[in-house]
């Protein structure tokens, strides 16, 4: 079973569609490799393809081998089980698998949030215009940005969100098509796809960081990072260290270099011009400011999160725990 496990998650590296891997020399091939596991249409995939493209890797001491699962839960259960050195997850699943034992770590990858879309004819104006109406939220009832959403209502509005709207869950490209068609009458989904619905010409009435900063949290704390072990940071700090580099890299030239998306354009399911566009600046907007995560920060978003979200949301974590955020020294 374990041969049969490894042999799947290597095919899967070899099927990665679109990503025009550089040709190693003999001698970085050699290099140690870290191995990240990522889904085939991840966003993660664009600065994957940056770091490999560029050479990224090999600079600072290893070769980035991305192997390709079916789905997040998959990423992380090949992370516990150790198939793959990272992925990217958000901090509270991390959170709670370090209360388990685990050693997992968190290195900043992304604070990229959604907001709440309406289609561009809506009479919805706000939030409380949504009182009595449908909205369409994908990633469920825990998802993070509807909590702080939620949050952001019950204080500036005196009513929670889920107690005067009827909502509707489902994936990401379902809950698009729901608000295009008028099935619901706004949406909450993930940064990317939101990028898809202003393109096509949807509006949003506010975003989660926007919320997140009139309920006094710091929207720059990263909810998205790399996952990283306390025992492969401390048996490979230069690995770890490298990584950290070619990531920032990656990001400084995706930040500045128009040329370099497009590079990219093919693996990013763009449908036109406009949604390229969109694309491009959401995901600038979701780069971290370089440095460590303020755990005090995190732990004032994770707060008001939680109160909302009670145990599904947090499994049963109280607080967030020690040395849970990683950076380079």
């Amino acid at each position: 079973m374990q041969f049969s496990r490894r042999t799947t998650l290597l095919a899967g590296a070899a099927a990665l569609v679109g990503l025009a891997l550089p040709a190693y020399s003999q001698g970085n091939a050699r290099l140690p490799t870290i191995r990240i596991g990522t889904l085939e249409n991840g966003t993660v995939n664009w600065e994957i393809e940056t770091i490999r493209r560029r050479g990224l890797d090999v600079e600072n001491g290893f070769r980035l081998l991305p192997l390709i699962l079916a789905g997040n839960p998959a990423t992380q259960v090949a992370m516990q089980g150790g198939e793959v050195d990272t992925i990217v997850s958000d901090w509270l699943w991390v959170a709670q698998q370090r209360s388990r034992g685990t050693g997992f770590r968190f290195l900043p990858y992304s604070t990229a949030v959604g907001g709440v879309m309406v289609r561009a004819d809506s009479p919805v104006q706000s939030l409380a215009d949504l009182k009595g109406r449908k909205i369409g939220i994908a990633g469920g009832p825990v998802d993070k940005s509807w909590l702080i959403l939620r949050a952001w209502s019950r204080e500036k509005l005196g009513e929670d969100l889920a107690g005067v709207t009827e909502q509707v869950f489902g994936a990401p490209p379902m809950i698009l098509n729901a608000a295009e068609t008028g099935e619901v009458d706004a949406a909450i989904n993930f940064w990317h796809f939101q990028a898809k619905m202003k393109a096509r010409g949807m509006r949003e009435i506010i975003n989660v960081e926007t919320a997140a900063s009139d309920l006094g949290l710091d929207p720059s704390t990263p909810l998205l990072g790399y996952v990283l072990r306390d025992e492969w940071i401390t048996s490979n700090p230069q690995l770890a260290e490298g990584l950290a580099r070619a990531s920032r890299s990656a990001k400084d030239i995706l930040a500045r270099n128009d040329a370099a998306w497009q590079d990219l354009r093919p693996i990013m399911e763009a449908a036109d011009d406009a949604e390229f566009e969109a694309l491009k600046a959401g995901w600038r907007a979701g780069i971290p400011a370089h440095g460590p995560v303020d755990a005090e920060n995190a732990q004032k978003m994770f707060a008001t999160m939680a109160e909302l979200g009670g145990d599904e949301l947090t499994g049963g974590v109280t607080a967030l725990p020690e040395g849970l955020f990683w950076w380079p020294e």
